[in-house]
């Protein structure tokens, strides 16, 4: 029978196709705008957030000052973030929270934006503008909005933000070692025990800053090994009192021995 065949099927499919896309631009041509708008509803909706936004866009002007703005550019940024756009999302989103500053979404908007920003944060190991970015955006939605039902969210992901940099950090650091470059080293590495105190990597960092101590001192010319040779041993102590039982202690004990022979002699 006809309607058991595919190719009926399919070309059912075919016509309903062409026809919602007929009726769709003719939509898009209607003069008014206020059956724009309701259709523009109705899609978002539905989760077509392609035409809902297309719709949302022909009808802004003519809704600018009135009473339906507020609701036309909540559902316009909403789109934009559906539609997985976070950089406009953001925009949009704090737009509207500026623009907005009574309405009931206010709060909301506000976090959206710094939770787009969270969103295009990439991972640890390119560059973290954009974590910087969303850090910066989530502490301003703290501070307008202290009592917010969202400020414990908001703190976890400052949080998981603020250990790409860390790790960021680490990387950039172990980096400097791995050149040779180590007064660089150094710095980078005795940056991150500032910048992260309660950091989960301090024995690694502490190993390694007792490293880059040693060898910086090794490659010094003569007149600045002893006082770098000092500083090497003082890095040592310092991880042998914190880390007393580490599993590193084997591989830098010769460092620490060659250090205290030079000082001495």
């Amino acid at each position: 029978m006809i309607r058991n065949s595919p190719k009926a099927f399919f070309f059912i499919c075919f016509v309903l196709i062409i026809s919602s896309c007929s009726n769709y631009q003719k939509l898009l041509k209607n003069p008014d705008y206020g059956e724009r708008y309701e259709m523009a509803v109705i899609y978002y909706n539905q989760g077509d957030y392609y035409r809902a936004l297309e719709l949302f866009e022909t009808v802004l002007p003519f809704y600018r000052g009135s009473e339906k703005a507020e609701d036309l550019n909540y559902y316009y940024a909403y789109c934009h973030y559906h539609q997985r756009d976070y950089e406009l999302a953001s925009h949009y989103f704090k737009r509207f929270a500026k623009n907005f500053p009574t309405s009931r979404y206010a709060e909301e908007c506000q976090f959206m934006s710094a939770n787009c920003k969270y969103k295009l944060s990439p991972t640890y190991s390119l560059d973290q503008t954009n974590t910087l970015e969303a850090i910066n955006e989530l502490q301003l939605f703290i501070d307008l909005y202290p009592k917010s039902d969202r400020i414990t969210e908001c703190n976890e992901l400052i949080d998981q933000l603020r250990s790409k940099l860390e790790k960021k950090a680490i990387e950039i650091a172990k980096l400097y070692l791995k050149m040779e470059n180590y007064n660089a080293a150094i710095t980078a590495l005795n940056n991150v025990l500032k910048d992260y105190p309660g950091t989960d990597y301090k024995e690694e960092i502490m190993f390694s800053l007792a490293k880059a101590h040693y060898f910086y001192a090794e490659k010094s010319i003569a007149e600045k090994k002893l006082e770098r040779h000092q500083s090497a041993i003082e890095a040592y102590d310092a991880f042998v009192a914190t880390f007393p039982e580490s599993e590193y202690l084997k591989q830098i004990n010769n460092f620490s021995k060659n250090s205290r022979r030079q000082v001495k002699n």
